[in-house]
């Protein structure tokens, strides 16, 4: 099976491979990047159509090259990519963070959900079933870490954030690139957590039929 992955941030790539590396090595990747993307819709502020373009031409792409099944990894652009599985039906197209919630929301009422990356908590919130209690935190300046190679401050500060989180349910991390701090948040808050990419590769690998 052929899966394009395709990012907003350099800082998905490694946490993405890793778990398909761990759950479904027999997957061949494809990395396509495009790290204008986040800095456009800081400046925006808000999705617009011509983003929309940007995402159904990435994905005219992937589906050219033979793709079995699309991964987004960038977590505030649900619309554009929902727009992209709808052009490219019944292909797989998921967003990052569908199978995460689906999980956390099989799993607990009460879900921290934990980012770096602000828009996410604009963009994220309304993806979870009116069902559940969404605890929303940023971890302020984790991203700015990661941005200048400081991997060690950038958990430091998710594991900090994470700390306001210890009477949820479960905590979900709402970035891949969060993922490698994953086993500290649950160290210190005693909670459940659950990754983007680990959920998303056991989805993707279920709705290919490659259990």
């Amino acid at each position: 099976m052929r899966i394009t992955l395709i990012h907003a941030l350099k800082h998905s790539i490694v946490p993405i491979e890793a778990s398909f590396a761990r759950l479904w090595p027999e997957a061949r990747l494809m990395n396509l990047l495009d790290d204008s993307l986040s800095a456009d819709l800081a400046r925006d502020g808000k999705l617009t159509e011509r983003m929309t373009k940007r995402f159904l031409t990435m994905g005219r792409y992937a589906a050219d090259t033979g793709a079995d099944g699309i991964l987004f990894t960038c977590s505030a652009f649900g619309p554009c990519i929902e727009a992209v599985a709808r052009a490219h039906a019944p292909m797989p197209v998921l967003k990052p963070n569908e199978a995460m919630i689906e999980q956390a929301v099989a799993q607990g009422k009460t879900i921290g959900l934990l980012s770096t990356f602000p828009p996410t908590l604009v963009s994220m919130p309304p993806e979870f079933p009116a069902s559940v209690t969404l605890m929303p935190k940023l971890a302020e300046g984790a991203l700015a870490a990661l941005d200048r190679g400081d991997r060690a401050e950038h958990d430091r500060l998710v594991v900090e954030a994470s700390k306001d989180l210890a009477d949820c349910d479960l905590i979900a991390l709402a970035q891949y690139s969060m993922a490698p701090a994953a086993d500290r948040v649950a160290e210190v808050t005693g909670r459940p957590v659950l990754t983007t990419p680990d959920s998303a590769v056991m989805k993707l690998k279920a709705m290919l039929g490659a259990d």
